[in-house]
Formats: structure tokens, C-alpha cells, sequence
């Protein structure tokens, strides 16, 4: 059974930096891929960066400030976030699927698999 748990969100100011952590167990193989979600107060789920053997994809909101890495020997992927601003401020969540072909990385249905979250607060 595959299991998702993020980790490492928190309180930080303006311009700060935090990096999640999302660890992964019982996928079979390392052809999966895991993206990160956010939800803001009031806001629908967003689909923030990805990761795919090898391939990355970000929103348009965070490219250049967020990097998104992957450490298959420990199966887990992280995301670093630097330059945070209030409105990276949201519930973040990461997602997975076995990779079988062409998908849509930043929309939720197309994701089995989802851990229970862990809240970024940017503020001063």
C-alpha cells in the first residue's frame, strides 16, 4: 500500500526559505511520479512542481524560487522553497501516480495516491 508524509512546513518571515519533504513507501518500482499541491484559505488545490524521472515542471508562480529534487535511494522528494512570500502561505501536499503515459502534472484527478499535508505560513 503506498503511503505519502510530508514533512518540514512551518512559520517563516518574508523572503525566508523551508524545504518539505515528502517520503514515499511501497511503490514497487522508481517509475512514479510525485507532485506537489497547495491550498490556500479559501482557494482551490494548485498544482505547484513535479517530478518525474529526470523531469520537473513548475507553475508559473513559483519558477525560480522553488526547486524541486528527488532521492530515489531514500524514495523520498523534496521541495525547496526560497524567496517565500505570504502567498506561498497554504496547506502543501504531495501526490503520486505510477507513471503510464501522458498526463496533466497540476491536476488533481489524475493523481492515486495523496499524503495528509503540512501548512507553510509566510508571515512577519
Amino acid at each position: 500500500q503506498v503511503q505519502l508524509v510530508e514533512s518540514g512546513g512551518g512559520l517563516v518571515q518574508p523572503g525566508g526559505s523551508l524545504r518539505l519533504s515528502c517520503s514515499a513507501s511501497g511503490f514497487t518500482s522508481d517509475n512514479y511520479i510525485i507532485t506537489w499541491f497547495r491550498q490556500a484559505p479559501g482557494k482551490e488545490r494548485e498544482g505547484v512542481s513535479s517530478s518525474r524521472d529526470g523531469y520537473t515542471y513548475y507553475a508559473d508562480s513559483v519558477k525560480g524560487r522553488f526547486t524541486i529534487s528527488r532521492d530515489n535511494a531514500k524514495n523520498t522528494v523534496y521541495l525547496q522553497m526560497n524567496s517565500l512570500k505570504p502567498e506561498d502561505t497554504a496547506v502543501y501536499y504531495c501526490a503520486a501516480k505510477y507513471y503510464s503515459g501522458p498526463y496533466l502534472w497540476g491536476v488533481e484527478r489524475e493523481y492515486d495516491h495523496w499524503g495528509q499535508g503540512t501548512q507553510v505560513t509566510v508571515s512577519s
